[in-house]
């Protein structure tokens, strides 16, 4: 991987950049104090990049019966079990920011059973790991442990959206040695 790209891959961003697209990577900067090497990594092709953000953006941050912890700690353990370390790293810090707890993120990360969570969020993180696992071997009983711990069908769908999210962008920045920015290391510690 050379200093100035996010991968191990040779694609240079667009250079320049189309006007909105430099505009959202200002608004990164300006709220996040970086732009987030997946953003860059993806920016070789402004159609790609799209893409990926508006899938990113409805998935985590649009309205859900999911609070923002929680689909941030659905990443965190998909990430773990995963083994990647971009979203590990981007997401585990998303976790101690928004948890205000900075031994959470690293509880998800090893073992989220570990974890002080309430019965909800286990439900859901069991459901997240047999899905990333065996998502085959996902069956009624599965959604049903969902529903008995609070879940709505919409809640569902967007645990099983968000966890199948991540399952392939782990894929992704594993595959071409995405590296975290480094920002990320000491945020909310």
């Amino acid at each position: 991987m050379t200093k100035d790209l996010p991968t191990a891959l040779d694609l240079p961003m667009v250079d320049p950049l189309p006007e909105r697209t430099q505009k959202y990577f200002d608004i990164c900067e300006e709220k996040l104090g970086m732009v987030p090497n997946v953003l860059k990594a993806h920016a070789f092709d402004i159609a790609k990049l799209d893409a990926f953000t508006a899938i990113y953006n409805e998935l985590m941050l649009a309205d859900s019966g999911l609070s923002k912890l929680e689909r941030e700690m659905i990443a965190v353990v998909v990430s773990s079990i995963n083994r990647c370390f971009y979203c590990l790293t981007a997401h585990g810090a998303a976790v101690r920011e928004l948890s205000g707890d900075p031994k959470l993120g690293e509880m998800l990360v090893m073992n989220w059973r570990v974890a002080d969570l309430n019965h909800r969020q286990r439900a859901m993180l069991h459901f997240t790991e047999k899905m990333t696992k065996s998502s085959a071997e996902i069956a009624e009983y599965d959604r049903e442990a969902l529903r008995d711990a609070g879940f709505s069908e919409r809640d569902i769908w967007d645990i099983v959206n968000v966890a199948a999210f991540f399952n392939m962008t782990n894929r992704v920045a594993s595959a071409t040695d995405m590296r975290p920015n480094d920002d990320y290391h000491a945020q909310a510690r």
